[in-house]
């Protein structure tokens, strides 16, 4: 009997899409940069980054392996930690949206990191995330009644 090899699961990776000379990195954005043209809704693309941990200097010993779990056991310590950097798709003067059908691995933490800047920086800001083009339609609704008021 013939053992059957599973292959190995890759990351999700959206297919990256072109539109009106912009460059999206799915076709979730894309919907929802036609849904806020079409809404007359003045925004941003990919307008800003957020640092949510700056680099630093880690002057300590530290045993471990390399972060994908290979390579021998020793002293990785007394290195420059690369900082944590967040930017949304969509920017407006009161919102922000993340598009995101399937998030990877490290998502939640770094959004999780970006709401706690947002209360503390912007607590005015809404944000939204849409998984999907109808919950794109709702952003889109949500924003324009918001803006209504």
């Amino acid at each position: 009997m013939k053992k059957r090899f599973k292959r190995k699961k890759r990351p999700v990776q959206a297919n990256k899409v072109e539109y009106n000379g912009v460059k999206f990195a799915s076709g979730l954005e894309k919907y929802m940069y036609i849904a806020l043209k079409d809404a007359g809704i003045e925004f941003e693309y990919e307008f800003r980054t957020f640092q949510l941990l700056p680099t630093f200097e880690f002057n300590q010993v530290a045993y471990e392996r390399q972060a994908n779990g290979k390579g021998e056991y020793k002293d990785r310590g007394n290195k420059k930690m690369l900082g944590i950097k967040y930017t949304p798709d969509f920017e407006g003067s009161d919102f922000i949206i993340e598009t995101k059908g399937r998030a990877n691995d490290s998502f939640p933490l770094r959004y999780k990191l970006f709401k706690a800047l947002l209360s503390v920086t912007e607590p005015s800001i809404s944000l939204y995330k849409p998984q999907n083009q109808a919950e794109c339609d709702e952003t889109v609704k949500l924003i324009l009644e918001k803006q209504k008021k």
